[in-house]
């Protein structure tokens, strides 16, 4: 498939130099074998020596060349910014050719690219002088922003979520990335938002430190916009958006609340259907929003299997039937978009244990491991969604197991996290063994029949030990000594959660933007 991508150069810098030092410029071109014929204005890049790279203002390219011996001065073009279209061939090259300026204006895709063209053998790239070809163009992602102020620095941002056709083909892996302190950060303030429960809300509680609040999640070769709630409530309006899993989806549903709260002038104009409020005791929500006429809903469901009873011998013990889907699955049925999470509850001693636990049909299997009853859990799941969820409507999501940070003993067994108030020091690059849970649910996602988007979140919130409750998840009470029991499994809001939130809202702006195009 022919990939293509439009960018704009700054040719001010440009043009100094060829007028200011024109004898050099030349001899940089004629280095790196840049050869731009003025009336045939398609480019044909080719490798070159990659520490021999000539820079133009924020642009650089390896060794750029066409059949013609001409040279195109681009500062002929009369303007201050050049736009040129970049696509792949068949053959492996990368070509271009100048576009029309207000075209570009009215499409204009992005403010940073990186274009690459992956390992492949010569066959296969038809070309033999191609052996490989990497980050041909780059464009820095801090253009101009010396000269931006945070707010058109966010627009420009908002305006790189339309590159997501070539990083849906797999060019910008979104998860491979470091965290960023940004000042403009939280995308809302908790103190206006009232979908937080108590073991969230770490301010309320008496956390007095902010920075927790203010890191952005910055993937390494292209950017995920900021999340619009005018935006999202617009790409839902008539639809569901449904959350399904352990508390920890219930944080990450509660987030999701408050960044869509910003985008609703009047609060009343967003109820939940049956009248609750939100709590831990409560395991259903629907709300609504009036002017969207939009539903954001959150079920519990700790296993998404069914958890039921057994007969053992003369006792009723507690089972968890991996063959049967939650009871509440029928709930499920006909959202729009479906975010699926398990894993907290995976932990726990009686899952981990396996004894007299696990069931199918009427078999209690006297002992278990709980790597095989997941497996077996989320097939069941799997076989649910292939057999009730239309692809045509429906967009699947599964996040991946979010980590926790005790030190020292499990949360029931004085194990904290107090004492972190910056994430640790490395970045997701770093060979972080993957979990068991993220393998298996990769394998029986490979082997489904509707497409499921991982929301592959672990690694980079494995960095934010400093994001979680820890004693902040519960309101101080005068006089009563501390339970000495923290929460370093969930997250304040703001937080972590508003993350995996822009990176669902990167990859359903993806999908609408496609869908568009066909």
């Amino acid at each position: 498939m022919e990939r293509q991508k439009s960018f704009s150069l700054k040719s001010g810098k440009l043009f100094s130099i060829a007028v200011s030092s024109s004898f050099l410029f030349c001899f940089l071109l004629y280095y790196c074998g840049l050869k731009i014929a003025p009336t045939k204005t398609h480019f044909l890049f080719e490798p070159c020596n990659k520490t021999k790279q000539a820079s133009f203002g924020e642009i650089y390219f390896s060794e750029a060349r066409n059949n013609s011996d001409e040279v195109f001065d681009l500062t002929l073009q009369g303007r201050d910014e050049v736009f040129v279209d970049i696509r792949v061939e068949e053959n492996g090259n990368l070509s271009g050719e100048v576009l029309d300026e207000q075209e570009v204006r009215e499409n204009v895709s992005s403010v940073q690219v990186t274009e690459s063209v992956m390992k492949s053998d010569d066959a296969n790239l038809g070309n033999p002088n191609l052996k490989e070809i990497s980050n041909v163009l780059e464009i820095n992602q801090h253009l101009n922003t010396s000269k931006m102020g945070g707010e058109n620095n966010e627009k420009m941002r908002d305006l790189d979520v339309n590159k997501t056709e070539r990083e849906a083909e797999g060019k910008c892996n979104i998860y491979d990335g470091k965290w960023v302190f940004d000042e403009s950060y939280p995308l809302y303030d908790s103190k206006s938002c009232s979908f937080i429960d108590e073991g969230f809300s770490c301010e309320a509680n008496g956390r007095t430190d902010r920075d927790y609040t203010k890191w952005r999640w910055k993937p390494y070769y292209c950017n995920i916009p900021r999340f619009s709630a005018v935006k999202m409530l617009d790409l839902i309006k008539g639809k569901r958006l449904v959350f399904v899993g352990d508390s920890i989806n219930r944080n990450q549903w509660e987030s999701m609340m408050c960044i869509l709260r910003q985008g609703v002038l009047d609060p009343k104009r967003i109820y939940e259907a049956h009248g609750r409020r939100i709590t831990k005791e409560k395991g259903q929500y629907n709300f609504k929003f009036v002017d969207y006429n939009c539903s954001v809903e959150y079920y519990v469901s700790h296993f998404l299997v069914h958890e039921s009873k057994a007969r053992i011998g003369t006792r009723r013990v507690k089972t968890l039937r991996i063959d049967t889907i939650d009871k509440a699955a029928s709930k499920w049925k006909g959202a729009d978009i479906l975010v699926f999470n398990t894993a907290h509850w995976w932990s726990h001693h009686k899952t981990k244990s396996g004894v007299n636990y696990y069931q199918e049909g009427n078999l209690v299997h006297p002992q278990l491991d709980v790597s095989s009853a997941f497996q077996k859990s989320l097939k069941t799941w799997a076989w649910w969604v292939d057999r009730y969820v239309n692809p045509a409507k429906t967009q699947v999501f599964f996040r991946s197991s979010s980590p926790s940070h005790f030190s020292g003993g499990e949360w029931n067994t004085g194990g904290h996290c107090k004492e972190h108030n910056q994430p640790l020091n490395f970045t997701s690059r770093k060979q972080i063994p993957v979990p068991e849970m993220n393998l298996i649910l990769d394998q029986i996602i490979a082997q489904m029949k509707t497409s499921v988007t991982v929301l592959n979140i672990t690694n980079l919130s494995g960095v934010r030990i400093d994001g979680h409750p820890s004693i902040y998840g519960r309101k101080p009470v005068s006089g009563a000594q501390a339970s000495g029991i923290q929460d370093c499994s969930h997250w304040c809001l703001p937080g972590v959660p508003d993350t995996w939130n822009e990176l669902l809202y990167y990859h359903t702006v993806s999908k609408q933007r496609l869908f568009a195009k066909r």
